[in-house]
């Protein structure tokens, strides 16, 4: 199965960076991971609504470009669905044998994901109601897909 990570903004963190490189060397034997990044726009100190919504609309469209008709499109909000480590990797696991060769995960930017976005997702997960920055949720978001693989072939893996 091939998993696209689709995010807004570039990870400058070495420690990020240095995390992701981990999970996307520990990835590597269950499936294909592709992770890609459009460039965020700078949100201005106090911010409109008018304002925030272009900005949103400027990401969303950079977005919409890289989604795949043929994708499973999971979009990373808020108010998405929690779900816990097994129920995604049976999510995951279901998907994959219900011929589904494609996964996107969507994570937006510090306003989150335009309307246009979260619209065109299958499924919209929330991993709290709490707020990460994506560049941490990206990292977040890797360590559980790996979980999920681990759990899907019976393997160990820390609680």
């Amino acid at each position: 199965m091939k998993v696209t990570i689709l995010s807004v903004g570039k990870v400058k963190e070495a420690f990020y960076r240095q995390a992701i490189g981990e999970f996307e060397k520990r990835l590597q034997r269950y499936c294909r991971l592709e992770i890609l990044e459009v460039a965020d726009e700078k949100t201005p100190d106090h911010a409109s609504e008018t304002e925030k919504n272009k900005i949103l609309q400027k990401e969303g469209e950079r977005l919409l470009k890289y989604i795949k008709e043929d994708a499973w499109v999971c979009a990373l909000a808020v108010n998405g669905k929690m779900l816990d480590s097994i129920e995604l990797a049976e999510k995951i696991e279901k998907l994959g044998v219900g011929g589904v060769s494609h996964i996107q995960f969507v994570i937006g930017g510090s306003l989150g994901l335009c309307h246009s976005v979260l619209q065109c997702a299958d499924y919209k997960l929330s991993f709290s109601k709490m707020t990460f920055p994506h560049q941490l949720m990206r990292v977040i978001l890797l360590e559980q897909i790996y979980r999920s693989y681990r759990i899907m072939m019976k393997e160990p893996y820390h609680k």
